[in-house]
């Protein structure tokens, strides 16, 4: 069997896996802000989390789809040195001399898979933490662009930091106050956002 077969047949299983762990780094995150997201999602919002995470920046895409492509080709770099007891030992594989020319494949390919999916966890559970922690600390030392502008179906408007927004509701803290309010879409007429001037301006 083809490798580009075996890693189809891992494919449903491995967005299950993504989608638990945009769960896991959503509730994190939200989690150091006193907030249960769970509550506050749909089931697109869970869906796509995964997505959504891996678009947030052009350097998080990147890096995803270079670790997609190098675990690709992983297990024939696995088979091309599998008689190199140094290269084994550090990719902590087990020999495979007892095991037939597919059983060998196959398990390359799986242990290519383990090794993408604690990659992938450790990233999701780092972002979490590590993005919770810098909002909450920002916040509190009120070091937040307070860039938006939300302006209510009610004609009242809101100079706000946004901290994060889904497909029901947003998640911000207006200026001159440091408790996080969570608005719903359907009660904002608009958002405006000030441009900053430069390359790496956001």
């Amino acid at each position: 069997m083809k490798y580009s077969e075996e890693i189809q047949k891992l494919l449903p299983l491995g967005y299950i896996y993504l989608v638990i762990l945009g769960i896991l780094k959503e509730s994190i995150f939200y989690y150091q802000l006193g907030i249960n997201i769970l509550k506050y999602s749909t089931i697109m919002d869970i869906l796509i989390s995964p997505i959504a995470e891996f678009t947030s920046n052009p350097i998080t895409l990147g890096f995803i789809v270079s670790l997609f492509i190098f675990h690709y080709y992983l297990p024939k770099i696995f088979l091309k040195y599998r008689n190199n007891k140094t290269f084994q030992k550090l990719s902590e594989l087990k020999s495979t001399e007892k095991l037939s020319e597919e059983e060998t494949k196959n398990y390359y390919i799986f242990a290519s898979f383990k090794m993408f999916a604690v990659i992938l966890l450790s990233f999701f559970i780092g972002t979490g933490v590590a993005g919770g922690y810098s909002t909450i600390h920002s916040i509190r030392k009120n070091k937040v662009d307070y860039n938006y502008t939300l302006n209510y179906n009610s004609g009242e408007s809101e100079q706000i930091y946004l901290i994060s927004t889904n497909s029901i509701y947003y998640f911000y803290v207006q200026k001159g106050n440091k408790s996080i309010k969570i608005a719903p879409i359907a009660s904002i007429k608009n958002i405006e956002k000030t441009l900053k001037v430069g390359i790496l301006a956001k």
